[in-house]
């Protein structure tokens, strides 16, 4: 028996040796890239496309820190890059249920800019960035203009919809010790300070 096995050896006596590649798994601060299409039910209970992230523009995430809802993200714990995924979330698993509450009147003077109110920004649909006595941060849609008053509605867009989401997991990687200590993705897809 030879003392050493030469590559011509291994060729000839049909060796073959398999390489083990190690794939990382969405886990918790992973930076997750994927590609999907959400669906929602219609008024006629149709599935009709709603969101669309591709190859171009992909969805990039912390994981475990990304303010998906949880079950979204359990739906993708454990999957590697190239593996597809296919899975609803109700509403109360997703954005919660349409709340009435959360159609607000408000006065039409706070709209005001310079004494002036731009009449293309208070548009029926146009999503508004507000913010409320605290100074939380939140997206209101008008959904109509009066004489006095504007009806914004605080709902998240999706809020009571079942959503259907078809994908492929694009990449994961390690988050950075800095996405890390601000919470988010940097870079490609990410945050950029």
């Amino acid at each position: 028996m030879p003392s050493s096995i030469s590559l011509t050896d291994i060729c000839r006596t049909g060796f073959h040796f398999k390489q083990k590649i190690v794939m990382t798994e969405i886990s918790k601060n992973k930076v997750v890239s994927l590609t999907y299409e959400l669906k929602v039910l219609n008024d006629n209970g149709e599935k009709e496309l709603v969101e669309t992230a591709d190859t171009n523009n992909p969805m990039v995430f912390l994981f475990g820190a990304s303010g998906l809802p949880d079950k979204f993200e359990d739906n993708l714990e454990g999957k590697n890059e190239g593996d597809s995924f296919s899975f609803a979330l109700e509403s109360e698993e997703g954005y919660g249920d349409y709340d009435q509450n959360a159609l607000v009147n408000i006065p039409k003077h706070v709209f005001e800019i310079d004494g002036k109110i731009d009449d293309e920004m208070l548009m029926e649909g146009n999503f508004i960035p507000m913010s409320d006595n605290e100074g939380n941060h939140m997206q209101g849609r008008v959904m109509e203009v009066k004489d006095d008053e504007v009806i914004m509605d605080f709902n998240h867009p999706l809020a009571g919809m079942k959503m259907f989401f078809d994908g492929k997991v694009v990449s994961v990687r390690d988050a950075t010790s800095e996405e890390l200590a601000h919470g988010h993705v940097h870079g490609v897809g990410g945050h950029h300070h």
